[in-house]
């Protein structure tokens, strides 16, 4: 280890900036949302299996709620804009502009060079847990999934229902395409229910057993249309392991809902329409 400087102390006091300040971003209208939320018809339900991860599709306007209904389960999220599925959710972006653990009125954005919301949170019944003393926290950006390259890497084996794994067979079955042509398009997650958070010694990525009961659920608002896949991750509640078929799994449900005509409108502006792409003109100054 190196020598610490004279000036180490004066160095580390120098207080922190926020690098994307978001007071300037849109602000989603929860009251509408809300509101066309109270009169809107169930229109489907899908079961997502333990180990396993399950497609839905959710048409721009609409609402769809994951929900634990057994036992304490995590779920990995993926989103992709269903008319062009090269327009994925991009959590690093949404962590800059929102933080590591997302609530509600959040919004998670997409990749390049479209960026713009795909979906805003307008429930989560997990908000009060907040930040525990661990520094852990709920519904995070942080964690890229449990994947079969790491676990070959650690374990020297293969296993085959990792969530992305199991998030590709969601999407391959999804748009008819093969493993290989789907697989670069699965991307980082939203760990739904999942407590993270990183340690305060050696700046680890942390896991512990998720408060999440049955019937807490996490719902949001389709700003485009998308295609979802929710992987049932193998960690079960993550409390001591995933990758593995060691820990206790529980499905997961997704429902989508569907608000009545015109129930969304905003109060000074007029009736809802899907959020434009990006306007950077991507010349990247050539």
């Amino acid at each position: 280890m190196t020598n610490e400087p004279k000036d180490s102390f004066y160095r580390r006091s120098i207080p922190p900036v926020i690098c994307y300040p978001n007071e300037m971003l849109p602000k989603p209208d929860l009251t509408m949302y809300t509101n066309a939320r109270r009169t809107a018809q169930k229109t489907d339900q899908i079961i997502v299996k333990p180990r396993d991860a399950s497609h839905f599709y959710v048409k721009a306007g609409q609402f769809f709620r994951i929900s634990s209904i057994d036992g304490p389960q995590v779920g990995d999220l993926n989103l992709w804009h269903s008319e062009n599925i090269k327009e994925t959710f991009y959590s690093g972006k949404t962590r800059a502009l929102h933080g590591s653990h997302l609530t509600r009125g959040d919004q998670m954005w997409s990749c390049f060079p479209y960026l713009r919301p795909m979906a805003t949170i307008i429930e989560d019944t997990l908000e009060w847990y907040g930040i525990d003393d661990f520094g852990g926290a709920v519904h995070d950006v942080i964690g890229t999934r449990c994947d079969p390259y790491t676990q070959n890497l650690l374990n020297k084996n293969n296993y085959h229902y990792c969530c992305h794994s199991n998030l590709c067979r969601a999407l391959a079955n999804a748009t008819n395409l093969s493993i290989d042509k789907i697989e670069g398009l699965v991307h980082d997650v939203l760990n739904v229910f999942m407590c993270t958070g990183f340690t305060k010694d050696t700046g680890q990525y942390f896991m512990k057993a998720s408060p999440v009961r049955p019937g807490d659920y996490l719902e949001l608002f389709a700003e485009i249309d998308l295609i979802g896949a929710l992987s049932a991750c193998p960690g079960g509640d993550c409390s001591k392991t995933h990758s593995s078929d060691s820990a206790v799994c529980f499905p997961l449900m997704v429902e989508i809902f569907t608000p009545r005509k015109k129930s969304l409108t905003h109060k000074s502006n007029g009736h809802w329409s899907s959020p434009k792409i990006n306007v950077y003109d991507q010349t990247h100054g050539q």
